[in-house]
């Protein structure tokens, strides 16, 4: 088996993102991986509003803080696009993710669903390994 060297988390700022992001973090503490944490935006959402990608990396660096992974080891990557493209991206060079790690849900519109569109749309057209959060 491969060892796990980088794994790609999916988030959003939603309830599910974060226990995403906390389960990823864990596992990296495990198996000494970096992380690089994915947050995908439309192409005006970008120019729109900056402040946004500062809240992110707050929100970040206190998950950080609460699951005692070393920050060094975790970076936020912001690009554009829908978010199931861009995590796709990340098992690709430069990133060369060995996992994909989402949330059951995001802030999609249907929140009565099991799963949200990007954790299905990936489950059904990733290369690499993929794990799904449940909801907690």
């Amino acid at each position: 088996m491969k060892t796990l060297s980088t794994i790609a988390v999916g988030f959003d700022g939603s309830h599910d993102a974060k226990t995403a992001v906390r389960w990823a973090f864990n596992l990296a503490n495990h198996v000494d991986a970096k992380v690089v944490v994915v947050h995908a935006v439309g192409m005006l959402g970008r120019f729109e509003d900056r402040s946004n990608e500062k809240e992110l990396e707050e929100s970040v660096h206190e998950l950080c803080d609460d699951c005692g992974i070393d920050r060094s080891r975790v970076r936020l990557h912001v690009t554009n696009g829908d978010a199931c493209s861009v995590l796709m991206r990340m098992a690709e060079d430069p990133i060369s993710a060995d996992l994909l790690v989402v949330g059951s849900r995001g802030q999609g519109k249907h929140p009565g669903l099991l799963l949200g569109s990007t954790s299905l749309e990936l489950a059904e057209h990733t290369t690499v390994p993929l794990v799904i959060v449940p909801s907690l």
